[in-house]
């Protein structure tokens, strides 16, 4: 599973990865809009509310329905997989002035803008993730300034050589701290 905050690169990481481990890859973001799997429309944050009940039963059969590895993508792909067929979780993670460029690239902006930063700054992906399958599956990974090959590569040898992960690794609120610029992103809310 690679999870994390909209804009830190989980898509193209975890379709390249699929590629390069021959798997299966789902986008559940994607899987919620192209198959009506939601639950209603959040106008101020500009996104669709995923109805967990019925994205659960929906992956269940393409999980179960092929011999290969599935890579999972979503930031809440953790709330709808259940714990026992989840082998690892990618939490994929970017400095939040690198994550602000990205996702006004993308059209964020407002509340969903500031929410989402705030969520990366907060480790709220992470946290959830160590809460829900526990530290030992988790591997936390920073994508800032990396290349989307380099992230591939480092995933991929914590799966295929069990190359140690780590947790806990990066601290954006301490960093933005010692930058100085912590008070740009607090002001804000």
């Amino acid at each position: 599973m690679v999870t994390g905050t909209p804009g830190v690169g989980k898509t193209i990481v975890s379709e390249g990865l699929a590629k390069k481990l021959r798997a299966v890859h789902i986008d559940i973001g994607d899987l919620v809009k192209r198959e009506g799997l939601a639950s209603g429309y959040d106008e101020k944050r500009q996104t669709w509310i995923a109805d967990n009940k019925k994205l659960e039963k929906r992956l269940q059969p393409i999980m179960s329905g092929t011999r290969k590895n599935v890579i999972v993508d979503g930031h809440y792909a953790t709330d709808v997989i259940p714990k026992s067929q989840i082998s690892r979780v990618f939490v994929l993670r970017c400095h939040p002035m690198q994550l602000r460029q990205r996702m006004q690239a993308r059209g964020f902006e407002g509340a969903k803008l500031k929410e989402n930063l705030a969520a990366e700054i907060l480790d709220v992906c992470l946290t959830d993730s160590v809460n829900i399958v526990g530290v030992d599956k988790v591997c936390e990974i920073d994508t800032t300034d990396k290349t989307v090959d380099a992230v591939i590569n480092e995933i991929a040898s914590v799966i295929r050589r069990g190359k140690r992960c780590t947790v806990g690794t990066v601290d954006w609120l301490g960093q933005l701290e010692i930058e100085g610029s912590l008070d740009q992103y607090l002001t804000e809310f």
